[in-house]
């Protein structure tokens, strides 16, 4: 593993920039908490908050995406941390920035599945939504002077690398439709917690595993500019298949009538309209 270079260790924080991350991003983390909150009332199950807190728990394990993409947040005198791992400091806004760039699309396209308001194609759109949250929420934070993608990244659009917000998107959407399948198969609500075992399943699969060509010709020595180029169009490739092999388990049945906060339920394929598939406890 390459080590961080001095000049980026020791790059001045901005104690503006960090306060902006900080109060913006928990103040929008407690409202989407308090909004997940009451659509569980209304379903009666605590799925959507459970995915927030799922994604805010996953944060604890950022140093280990940090030390592949060759992230480190500026940690100079003022910087507001929790912990440090592998020397990289974490900032306290890592936690809330997981609620709102991950769970926040997450809650909606589950929210859309249970309904049957997806269908497959949509899910694409919703891909590229995921792509713009990252690229705002990251070109932000880079231009404002709170951290960096270090190294020989390529394809970068305001110093910001494009690969990360394309690994990111199909990350996202991967955990918002293995999320929807846990809930449809889950047989009790304490089922549901495996939803803090599926985030950083989806989380470090689809980065480290659709990312690992980026992460290896990034850190490899001696590297060609043009093997990190095709390398990171491999890892672009393998991020946007994934989306489409997410979007396959997305159902595209058309959703019926329902009482306030209530699931609907489908018609079975090929049913009359008397014959529905049961309410799932969930």
């Amino acid at each position: 593993m390459n080590a961080t270079p001095i000049a980026v260790t020791s790059h001045h924080l901005n104690l503006t920039g960090q306060n902006v991350l900080t109060f913006v991003s928990w103040a929008l983390t407690i409202i989407l908490l308090a909004v997940t909150i009451e659509m569980g009332r209304r379903e009666r199950s605590p799925f959507y908050v459970l995915i927030v807190l799922a994604a805010m728990a996953g944060a604890f394990a950022e140093a280990l995406y940090d030390e592949a993409f060759s992230l480190y947040f500026y940690s100079t005198h003022g910087m507001q941390t929790f912990y440090t791992v592998f020397d990289v400091p974490q900032p306290v806004w890592t936690h809330s920035g997981y609620a709102i760039l991950y769970a926040l699309p997450a809650v909606l396209i589950t929210y859309r599945i249970r309904r049957g308001l997806l269908t497959p194609r949509a899910l694409y759109a919703w891909a590229g939504v995921a792509f713009g949250m990252s690229c705002v929420f990251e070109m932000t934070g880079i231009n404002i002077g709170t951290y960096t993608y270090w190294g020989p990244h390529v394809l970068r659009v305001f110093h910001y690398p494009l690969v990360i917000g394309v690994l990111e998107s199909a990350q996202t959407i991967c955990f918002a439709v293995a999320a929807s399948q846990l809930r449809q198969r889950a047989t009790s609500r304490w089922s549901l917690l495996g939803l803090f075992a599926l985030f950083p399943a989806t989380f470090f699969g689809v980065n480290f595993g659709a990312g690992s060509p980026v992460i290896i010709a990034i850190h490899a020595a001696h590297v060609r500019q043009v093997a990190v180029y095709l390398c990171t169009v491999l890892s672009i490739v393998f991020a946007v298949t994934l989306v489409r092999f997410a979007a396959a388990f997305v159902p595209g049945s058309e959703p019926v009538a329902a009482g306030p906060g209530a699931p609907p339920e489908r018609y079975q394929a090929g049913s009359t309209p008397r014959t529905r598939v049961a309410r799932h406890p969930a």
